[in-house]
């Protein structure tokens, strides 16, 4: 007979899932009420509210898709291209790639600015697509890549949509919450994230915010949007601000409490102060990665503090390593995607599992599994490295 899961314990230090703040996994174990309950129509206010917050934003559409990060993008390109639209995507990873399929899947047309993976988005190339473009509907980037690591300049994109009177589109899923993100400052019209990277709340959920230019292309479609579970004509009749909310599908109750306690958490400690936090533990983790004998992929100045795309020598055999992190230490850290693919590992400091004692426990395990493979590193120094920014 079949018996009651119970996963192991373990420390999450890949691309996400991050560590679950034990605060947010017993908001999920609070009781159950529909999700037309008056008491739960009030949560979903705060939660609408506390998402503005995060997303620094007084823009009314803004609220958790029902769905992870993936079906947040989808939902962004479904309901603001038609057939026909041109958009112009800058790609310099994975991510990027997966803009153009939901382009292509509208019956739009990408035109695509490539940049070489672990490299930040280059502003000059994506000014002259515009340029040579200036029918392009939106201007879309991923602003934290997640499978390289590196950081692109979202304001100065931003401010090259509007010169060219474009909306932009923006990946945050894993910038929200780990690095500054300003959507009203920046003037972006169309944002998704995900709910299991520095939030650090459980998968399943995509959080996105339009502005008041992108509703208003939502609202004066010439075609019905291709998703009838993402079209916002009608989802917002369940999310909107009217009290009467009218029934679209069953939302994920016990989520979006999850969701709730994550970003009460987030307010809590304050944005800089989060940002701060990543960027204090990133730096402490980089001088031990160098101090091993290891490199990153990103120049340090477009690097990610919450995702780190560590480079590894020849020699060392990737799987090899992971599985023995995982099975001794029960340590998750992830491979490389594309063209990244057995070249490098992808360790996150996210959310609730971006704190010192992750980053001595992963320079730790990592240097002592490489060591008992042969490679030459100093664990000592790793940590003596680390704690010295620390301790400045």
């Amino acid at each position: 007979m079949t018996q009651s899961f119970h996963p192991p314990q373990r420390t999450l230090m890949g691309p996400g899932p991050s560590d679950v703040n034990p605060r947010i996994l017993e908001a999920l174990s609070r009781p159950t009420i529909g999700h037309l309950d008056p008491a739960f129509i009030a949560m979903m206010d705060e939660v609408k509210g506390l998402l503005q917050f995060a997303f620094q934003t007084e823009n009314e559409l803004t609220f958790p898709v029902s769905a992870p990060g993936s079906a947040g993008m989808e939902t962004v390109f479904v309901n603001l291209l038609e057939p026909g639209d041109k958009v112009v995507i800058c790609q310099n990873g994975v991510f990027g790639g997966r803009m153009k399929e939901n382009v292509e899947r509208c019956g739009a047309q990408a035109i695509m600015v490539e940049d070489e993976w672990g490299a930040t988005v280059d502003i000059d190339k994506a000014e002259q697509a515009l340029a040579d473009n200036p029918d392009a509907k939106a201007l879309a980037f991923v602003h934290a890549e997640t499978s390289t690591g590196a950081r692109s300049d979202a304001q100065a994109l931003c401010a090259l949509a509007q010169k060219y009177d474009c909306l932009s589109i923006v990946d945050a899923v894993t910038s929200l919450g780990g690095i500054e993100l300003d959507v009203d400052g920046w003037g972006i019209d169309a944002i998704y994230s995900g709910t299991q990277k520095c939030l650090s709340c459980v998968p399943g959920i995509s959080p996105v915010s339009f502005s008041d230019r992108a509703a208003n292309v939502i609202r004066s479609r010439k075609h019905k949007v291709q998703s009838w579970f993402l079209d916002l004509n009608l989802v917002m009749g369940y999310w909107g601000s009217d009290n009467k909310r009218s029934y679209h599908h069953t939302a994920p109750v016990n989520s979006l409490y999850a969701l709730h306690e994550s970003l009460v958490i987030l307010q809590e400690e304050g944005l800089e102060a989060a940002w701060q936090r990543h960027a204090l533990n990133h730096a402490a983790f980089a001088a031990g990665i160098e101090a091993l004998g290891l490199s990153f992929v990103v120049a340090e100045e477009f690097r990610l503090p919450q995702l780190n795309a560590v480079r590894f020598p020849d020699t060392v055999d990737d799987g090899a390593v992971r599985t023995r992190l995982l099975n001794d230490y029960n340590l998750e850290i992830g491979a490389g995607l594309g063209a990244l693919a057995g070249k490098v590992w992808r360790i996150g400091l996210m959310g609730y599992a971006s704190n010192p004692q992750n980053v001595y426990n992963c320079l730790s395990a990592l240097g002592n599994v490489l060591s008992s493979m042969d490679v030459k590193v100093n664990v000592s120094a790793a940590i003596a490295a680390a704690e010295g920014v620390y301790s400045s």
